[in-house]
């Protein structure tokens, strides 16, 4: 355990800007030129609340800068969900009773043709942590066959070596999702009792890894509800800035799941509710106007019609976080947590076509999967 954070990734600094009363700072935040922590924290600030129509209109603005008036889709494709782990909050933690299965080579084709047949082109493969039952060479053999059908393949599995996800970029893969969950060492201790992901460290480091052995793109998060929001969205924001210094050829994305409904009963020990998940998405937005913001369907419709376009300009469709799914029904008691907005890829599309805003299926090309090698700024 570590009982401090590096100097980069520390927000104290700026903590008291995050609890500012100061009204004419947080206006002259939302407009900076160059904004960075001390206007993120000033953003996140509870005075801020009631501009927040404010901070939206400025987000969108940026938004439709950067990224146009399209929302890009993906859904996320369980593999399975055998697990060592012991954290508190998930619900296929290894003492949940929930029925463990994995995706054999049929089902798995099964389930790509299904989610190619609906149209979609973006795929996040998902394991729990480390088990025999879903090790480095199943992922990979499941990153080859989706690549035989889908252009863009990305995994949120366990943390690996650099060489693990070499061979993975080699097998056909574009990026890694690895959410921190949170950068509070204290409490990520307590909310993982036991297994590889109580090691704090290894997962930090694990986007460098990731960069490193070639892929393309980091998905970065932190899970609401877990810790102080405000201290874990400046860690976050100023992880995502350390590696688009580091690695300035590289993709970052950045996510904000919020603790929900599973099968351990956990309760958010700091309950963020919509105006608060708002104000986070249009303050990073506006501090990092280029980085892609996703919203995943954990979100109940209502939020994510609000949102699409007005920060956040990639969102998960008709997802299922079951064991497969796509192909046929799946055991609820395989799934990791409950979903909120359950529309149809139609419905989904439907709803943001009249928003204005074009859905994106395909936003990436086969050919830019080789591995990649950077050019690392000092």
């Amino acid at each position: 355990m570590i009982d401090s954070l590096p100097n980069w990734l520390d927000p104290t600094p700026w903590m008291e800007q995050s609890q500012s009363t100061d009204l004419h700072a947080i206006k002259n935040a939302i407009y900076s030129d160059n904004p960075g922590e001390r206007e993120l924290a000033l953003m996140l600030s509870p005075t801020a609340r009631p501009l927040l129509e404010t901070m939206a209109q400025r987000a969108q603005t940026i938004t439709r800068r950067h990224f146009g008036r399209t929302i890009s889709l993906y859904t996320p494709l369980y593999l399975s969900n055998y697990c060592n782990g012991g954290c508190l909050y998930c619900g296929i933690a290894a003492d949940r009773r929930a029925i463990r299965t994995v995706l054999n080579i049929e089902q798995l084709d099964r389930e790509l043709d299904a989610i190619t047949q609906a149209g979609l082109d973006e795929v996040v493969l998902l394991t729990g942590e480390r088990m025999p039952e879903a090790d480095t060479s199943y992922i990979r053999e499941a990153i080859e066959r989706a690549s035989q059908r889908l252009n863009n393949i990305n995994i949120e599995v366990f943390p690996m070596q650099q060489s693990e996800y070499r061979i993975l970029a080699e097998a056909g893969c574009t990026g890694v999702t690895l959410y921190q969950e949170t950068y509070d060492p204290i409490v990520y201790e307590q909310m993982h009792r036991w297994g590889d992901k109580r090691d704090f460290e290894s997962r930090l480091d694990a986007p460098h890894r990731a960069l490193e052995g070639g892929l393309r793109t980091v998905g970065l998060g932190v899970l609401l509800g877990l810790a102080d929001p405000s201290a874990d969205l400046i860690s976050l924001y100023r992880h995502a800035t350390h590696l688009l210094k580091t690695y300035w050829q590289a993709g970052v994305t950045l996510s904000f799941p919020r603790i929900k409904p599973q099968m351990g009963d956990f309760q958010a020990l700091h309950p963020v509710d919509e105006s608060m998940l708002a104000q986070a998405i249009f303050a990073l937005r506006i501090c990092l106007p280029a980085v892609p913001l996703l919203l995943s369907t954990r979100e109940a419709e209502a939020v994510r019609n609000g949102l699409a376009g007005i920060g956040i300009s990639k969102m998960s469709v008709a997802s299922k976080t079951t064991v497969g799914g796509y192909s046929e029904t799946a055991e609820e008691s395989t799934e990791q947590f409950s979903i909120s907005d359950e529309r149809s890829i139609d419905d989904f599309c439907r709803m943001l076509r009249k928003k204005g805003l074009e859905p994106v299926f395909k936003n990436y090309d086969a050919i830019y999967r080789e591995p990649v090698t950077y050019v690392r700024s000092s």
